[in-house]
């Protein structure tokens, strides 16, 4: 089926190369650029479901729902990078990642800088030292459950 799914079904990256067979290439880089800036902007990954297969056929309808937030240039870049279509993907085109670096969306980033490591961080959060925890939310931490069967024990034995 292509791509990997986390909790909730929620999914975390599918290229489509490798769900229709034709193996990985940076095209899949591209897609996953593209799911990540969504969920960056939206707080929710672009296709989502109960159960993977849902996910996936999302995924090959080739239709993304937006935000009414999000500004026509950012629909415009995630509708040219979640494209299905290998060949009209933004970054897999004859510009190759121009067409990415030089879209409206971006037009306020400074390539260079960010290549130099020039960039400032809008924000850095303070930090006490090794190990402070301070700008993490607490949360109740769920028990370790150790399987009741050890079915890969065999393949582990040496580690």
């Amino acid at each position: 089926m292509g791509g990997a799914f986390g909790q909730h079904g929620r999914c975390l990256g599918s290229g489509n190369s490798s769900s229709h067979g034709g193996g990985y290439n940076k095209a899949v880089d591209w897609w996953a650029l593209g799911v990540l800036v969504y969920e960056m902007a939206a707080g929710y990954p672009p296709f989502y479901a109960d159960q993977p297969i849902q996910i996936y056929e999302k995924i090959v309808s080739g239709k993304v729902r937006f935000p009414s937030h999000f500004s026509s240039d950012l629909k415009d870049l995630l509708r040219n990078l979640l494209q299905v279509d290998l060949t009209k993907r933004y970054g897999n085109l004859k510009n190759g990642v121009n067409d990415i670096k030089n879209h409206k969306w971006f037009a306020t980033t400074d390539w260079f800088v960010i290549y130099k490591c020039e960039a400032e961080a809008p924000f850095i959060p303070k930090c006490k030292g090794p190990g402070d925890a301070d700008n993490f939310d607490e949360y109740e931490e769920e028990p370790l459950r150790i399987s009741a069967t050890e079915k890969c024990a065999k393949d582990f034995a040496d580690f």
